[in-house]
């Protein structure tokens, strides 16, 4: 299982867990919100964006997650509501999934393409789970 959490303003920031590894940002995030992010939660390894804030996100937030080993990715959270759970969760069956189709010898894009298509989930983020489990 991995658990998202969904991060939808400035105020979010403050309630994450130092544990928390993967964020999805529902706002504009600034270069600001992008360093408090990482203070609050310094084992983050991947921040998720809509596709409308990814194209123009500030270059000097760009740099600077990349330079702490931050990965950017393009997509949104299908489906969830906040105010029920502060977590995406992506179930264990659509890891199994893509290991399955994994040591079935398809290659990365076939894989993103069929687990983004039945769970809803970016490339993007498909593409992510696929480097964590290599």
């Amino acid at each position: 299982m991995m658990k998202i959490r969904i991060v939808s303003s400035k105020d979010d920031i403050n309630g994450i867990a130092r544990g928390d590894r993967t964020v999805h940002l529902a706002y504009r995030a600034s270069s600001t919100d992008m360093f408090k992010l990482l203070q609050s939660s310094p084992r983050l390894r991947a921040v998720q964006v809509p596709p409308s804030y990814y194209k123009n996100m500030p270059e000097t937030a760009r740099i600077f997650l990349d330079t702490q080993g931050v990965e950017i990715i393009e997509g949104d959270v299908w489906g969830h509501r906040k105010d029920i759970d502060e977590y995406y969760v992506i179930n264990d069956d659509v890891i199994e999934k893509i290991e399955k189709l994994q040591s079935d010898g398809l290659n990365v894009d076939e894989i993103s393409s069929r687990v983004s298509w039945e769970s809803k989930l970016s490339p993007g983020m498909v593409n992510y789970i696929i480097r964590q489990s290599a």
